[in-house]
């Protein structure tokens, strides 16, 4: 059975992704966010929120029950809050719901709160930091499922999100089985050099530049 997507992603790291990602003209890996809860990677398809300031009018549905409730054990939550630490966007209910749908993590752009809540659900959740202030009389949800920006990058809906301990990549959805096979390609060649460094080949010798990229050298 051949390995979906995901999977073969995960056999990678946010490194090797990036320098994929190089390779094709594309945006690369960027410092992200802080690790919260459980500190594992978090890697799925983006189920994308953006919130903004309360401007005042009646209640509506609590920010991101929507979002939760589109998302599955494939899917990471990317909720968009534009860096502020000063309100919280995410928190203990909302990782209930999240966990229950089985959704595989959640990187805010923002602060989030009921930390010990998440870790008790053994929810990866990715911030900025955390704050107890409530989006109450806060924040108001823009979009749900349009673009959002996380660690500086644009995140579309369904694009593949990866957050490891070295940093956050966003791989567009239509590039993905391209971005795959460069970085496969790219970590079979730093196996190769590994190997021989290993074996006794000097360091200089064995991490060119060129090589590195797999390129053909004039030498």
């Amino acid at each position: 059975m051949t390995p979906g997507l995901l999977d073969r992603f995960a056999e990678l790291d946010t490194a090797a992704v990036s320098d994929a990602l190089d390779a094709l003209g594309l945006p690369s890996g960027t410092p992200g966010l802080q690790a919260l809860t459980v500190d594992r990677p978090v890697l799925g398809f983006a189920v994308t929120a953006v919130m903004e300031p309360y401007t005042g009018g009646a209640a509506g549905a609590h920010i991101l029950t929507t979002s939760v409730g589109r998302a599955g054990p494939d899917d990471v939550i990317v909720v968009d809050n534009a860096g502020r630490t000063e309100v919280s966007c995410w928190g203990g209910i909302l990782g209930l719901g999240a966990s229950q749908r089985g959704v595989r993590g959640v990187l805010v752009d923002g602060a989030c709160r009921d930390v010990d809540e998440n870790r008790e659900l053994e929810l990866a959740v990715y911030a900025r930091g955390a704050s107890p202030a409530t989006a109450r009389g806060r924040l108001q949800q823009r979009s749900s499922g349009e673009p959002a920006t996380i660690a500086g990058r644009t995140v579309h809906h369904g694009d593949i999100v990866y957050h490891d301990a070295t940093g956050f990549v966003v791989v567009p959805r239509d590039r993905a089985e391209a971005v795959l096979t460069e970085a496969q390609a790219i970590v079979a060649r730093e196996r190769t050099i590994a190997e021989e460094i290993r074996s006794g080949r000097r360091l200089r010798d064995a991490m060119r530049d060129a090589r590195l990229a797999g390129a053909e050298e004039n030498r």
